[in-house]
């Protein structure tokens, strides 16, 4: 057995010859640098003994792995960027030792083989699934691209259609879609998981199943120039749909690294690559996003109680200048039903005026129908009152930055708003606790900030 601290993994030699390799991390089997070093341990161990004649590696308590993990970034991000980084693992350890091995390897997968452990599980010469396991390359929604090799042997897998769709939406399949996909070679129960898995591995050894190294299939992907056609539209989809990120162009540009000049160039450019985006702006902001969503998702005194979040059907916006109206363009674009206050006619037919031109733009680019947008834009209702908000679920106060005006307003919203209704402020500058001064409701006054 092999550890190096809290995350390990446990080497057992059986009759039959087959070393099974489990990792344990709780609760998830992340690939921490101890499961790493522990792994590379037990493979080298494994690879040595000349009782072993073929290897299954498989995960503790019906979790393959959630991959690499997460809570390790931050101490990378904050070394400088000529040190050695995971992404290197990819060919030094992974491909070199772990797909080098000369000893048969099979994953057996169940639960979850997400990010570094679809990574690693790719590295074996088969892989053995359950149905409802999730397999998947979620490395994208952090603002960084899989770093343990997917970015090549996906496509050589699946089809490289099929692996930029699954890295750059970062959506996981199923054991079953796996399987037609040639992601898996077979699905099985759960009980029978581990016991095909080693004989799959001693019928590789015998070859009466074929050896497969991932990085060298080629059967999967298309002739160069049809290759490269795929890859120009990839790329001209994610500039339409998300024009501001530099990371699944990266992506794309490794991807095509290695079917350019082989799997092993790009694994050296993913590694690289993964190296520089760990150090971007947006890698660090999307990786503070992961763990504040996480750290809110278990609040004492409110999800430990019980309590279920309450479903917004309809929402208030007060004020239709520049910063009102984009706030009703983005409720009515997520198909929430907004009444939007004025304090005359002349102001509020302008604020729906730009609620219309900015969906009129949609339009004229090509991103929404005209039918889509009479469908939207009737979600938008304009009010001269307090009338309208006796059902209301949120209110998003968005006036000028003057004290008075909206202490009066959250005065006037504590009145006419439903208990349950959330009274939330746009501002910027003033503090919140002085905008409800006048009112009884501190306990459900919020701030609330868009950006696109």
């Amino acid at each position: 057995m092999g550890s190096r601290g809290k995350g390990r993994t446990v080497l057992e030699v059986g009759a039959d010859g087959v070393a099974l390799i489990t990792i344990i991390n709780p609760p998830v089997n992340s690939l921490s640098f101890d499961v790493l070093y522990s792994l590379k341990d037990n493979f080298e161990e494994a690879l040595r003994r000349n009782d072993v004649k073929a290897i299954v590696l498989t995960g503790a308590k019906g979790k393959f792995s959630g991959g690499f993990d997460i809570t390790a970034f931050g101490g990378l991000q904050g070394r400088q960027k000529d040190e050695s980084k995971p992404g290197f693992m990819s060919v030094e350890v992974i491909t070199d030792i772990f797909e080098g091995t000369s000893k048969p390897t099979v994953a057996a997968i169940d639960g979850l083989a997400l990010g570094g452990g679809l990574e690693i599980s790719m590295v074996c010469n088969a892989r053995i699934s359950t149905p409802n396991a999730q397999l998947g390359l979620p490395e994208l929604q952090l603002g960084l691209i899989p770093g343990f090799g997917g970015t090549q042997r996906l496509p050589r897998l699946v089809g490289i259609a099929k692996a930029l769709e699954m890295m750059l939406t970062s959506k996981p399949v199923k054991g079953q879609e796996a399987c037609d996909l040639g992601l898996v070679d077979a699905i099985v129960s759960p009980d029978q998981l581990v016991s095909t898995a080693r004989q799959w591995a001693l019928d590789i050894l015998e070859r009466r199943r074929p050896w497969v190294v991932t990085l060298h299939k080629t059967d999967k992907l298309e002739p160069l120039g049809e290759a490269r056609e795929m890859l120009k539209f990839a790329r001209a989809q994610v500039r339409k749909q998300a024009p501001n990120l530099k990371h699944p162009l990266v992506c794309i540009d490794v991807v095509e690294e290695g079917i350019a000049s082989g799997g092993r160039s790009g694994l050296w450019k993913e590694a690289e690559a993964f190296q520089a985006l760990l150090h971007s702006d947006t890698s660090k902001s999307l990786i503070h996003i992961f763990f504040a969503q996480r750290g809110t998702s278990k609040v004492p005194g409110v999800t430990d109680r019980g309590l279920v979040p309450r479903r917004v059907t309809k929402v208030a916006v007060i004020g239709g200048g520049l910063m009102g109206s984009g706030i009703a363009t983005a409720l009515i674009l997520s198909n929430y039903p907004v009444i939007l206050k004025e304090v005359n006619d002349k102001f509020l037919q302008a604020g729906i005026g730009r609620v219309r031109a900015n969906l009129q733009s949609r339009v004229k680019k090509g991103k929404m129908t005209q039918e889509k947008f009479e469908k939207t834009v009737s979600l938008l209702k304009g009010v001269l009152d307090y009338e309208s908000f006796k059902d209301v679920d949120i209110v998003i106060e968005a006036v000028i930055e003057k004290v008075s005006l909206k202490q009066q307003i959250f005065a006037d919203l504590e009145k006419y708003c439903p208990q349950h209704c959330i009274l939330a402020s746009n501002t910027s500058t003033i503090d919140l606790n002085l905008i409800g001064e006048k009112t009884k409701s501190h306990d459900r006054i919020i701030g609330a900030h868009f950006f696109r």
